[in-house]
């Protein structure tokens, strides 16, 4: 029998799972921290977009056959360790994704109200450790930084009705809280042009239909509309939504607005962020952004950095501190350990992207396996979690909680996210 680990349940972990129980002679044991599965499926993806969440119901299908095990609520480093997994497995590969924010390095970036968007996101998707955010949403004003989707799904959530959440699963916190905010103008900062984003079609169409809100965009940002012409077909789509938004004239109590070859240089505050000092920027031949020494504020009470992620450490595995993830050759860490999706990549490429890089690490993991060394697998864990009092999560009580959940809803709403491990651990009678 081959024993191959897996540590992470996010889209990489499954995907990659995915491809190893197909082997014949395998056992896969996924290992998460979390007692639930899915990762940022389920504390990552905005919720109300479920459509893209229903991918999950895959996963299932993987985690449902013989050879494949969901080992939730045991910490790698705290419950067992890397050394320990190596030992007892033919194979471990960390597939632990991004979950850190890339720092802002900028003066005043510690200030309170100045929050990454792991943690922002975390909290309104009910991530046990963002549970307790508690953002200020009691001035008008809002930063966020950053012209990638995840800058569209935060401005999206700050400014919908309590009515337009109808079918998501945004947790109850997060739904209250925002229905009682003084936000009316979000800011959305970026160092280059509307050339320069990535930010997706479906993500801009969206803003154009919010019930209280609307997106603007200063029509001096803008290129030539014919210099459109040179861009791939979705950028194009997304670049004509920024268009469109010159010309919005519906007047609604909440703006959205674009400020594009804009950089943030100091965030200033008495005792809690009140105000964003930004930097004009220009262009090079190269299409990289310098500042013009042009400055303005911006009045925020809050700030909401959308700039990227990046993999935390593990003590003993290398790592490239310079792009935030594992330093591997091609997913090939050390022998015996592999890094799959955002662990490997960094944080690039979208859910769907994790879907050949699990396949090619699986295979790769096969092909250099063999027919197993003879190791302990999932026996072996079993016994040293055993030793340890450590209760493991399986997938059948993630149904239990799941179910739980479901029951828990009010209004039409999926589920009822819970927020805390007790919480689900409480609804296994633990």
């Amino acid at each position: 029998m081959r024993h191959v680990a897996i540590v992470g349940s996010g889209p990489a972990g499954y995907y990659t799972a995915e491809t190893l129980q197909k082997a014949d002679d395998i056992a896969v044991d996924v290992i998460d921290r979390l007692p639930v599965p899915y990762g940022l499926i389920r504390t990552g993806v905005a919720p109300d977009h479920q459509s893209i969440k229903a991918v999950s119901r895959r996963y299932e299908g993987t985690a449902l056959t013989d050879n494949v095990r969901f080992v939730g609520h045991v910490s790698v480093g705290t419950d067992v360790t890397i050394d320990e997994l190596v030992a007892l497995y033919d194979a471990v590969i960390l597939a632990t994704g991004a979950p850190n924010d890339r720092p802002l390095d900028i003066p005043g970036a510690d200030l309170p109200g100045v929050i990454g968007s792991a943690a922002f996101v975390g909290w309104y998707n009910g991530h046990p450790d963002f549970a307790d955010l508690n953002p200020p949403l009691d001035a008008p004003g809002v930063v966020v930084i950053g012209n990638g989707n995840v800058a569209l799904d935060v401005a999206r959530i700050l400014a919908k009705t309590p009515g337009e959440f109808a079918g998501s699963d945004i947790v109850a916190h997060a739904r209250d809280a925002l229905a009682q905010s003084a936000v009316r103008h979000i800011q959305i900062l970026g160092r280059r042009g509307p050339h320069q984003i990535a930010m997706t079609p479906k993500e801009l169409g969206e803003l154009g239909h919010l019930e209280r809100a609307s997106p603007r965009v200063d029509p001096a940002d803008l290129p030539p509309e014919g210099d459109d012409a040179m861009l791939e077909p979705g950028m194009r789509k997304s670049v004509t939504h920024l268009r469109s938004f010159t010309a919005n004239p519906v007047a609604k109590p909440v703006t959205i607005d674009f400020d594009f070859f804009a950089m943030p240089i100091a965030i200033e505050g008495d005792g809690r962020v009140q105000r964003v000092i930004v930097e004009r920027t220009t262009l090079d031949a190269d299409l990289r952004s310098h500042g013009t020494g042009e400055t303005y504020a911006l009045d925020a009470g809050l700030v909401i950095s959308c700039i990227g992620y990046q993999t935390p450490p593990i003590p003993g595995v290398p790592y490239e501190h310079g792009r935030g993830r594992f330093a591997s050759d091609e997913g090939r860490i050390l022998p015996g350990l592999y890094a799959v999706g955002w662990a490997r990549r960094g944080p690039s490429g979208t859910i769907g992207t994790n879907k050949p890089d699990g396949a090619r690490i699986g295979e790769m993991v096969l092909e250099d396996i063999g027919r197993g060394g003879g190791k302990a697998g999932r026996p072996g864990l079993d016994a040293l979690l055993a030793s340890r009092n450590v209760t493991p999560v399986t997938f059948r009580d993630w149904r239990r909680i799941e179910e739980a959940e479901v029951a828990a809803a009010l209004d039409g709403r999926p589920r009822e996210k819970f927020t805390s491990i007790e919480t689900m651990l409480t609804a296994l009678g633990r």
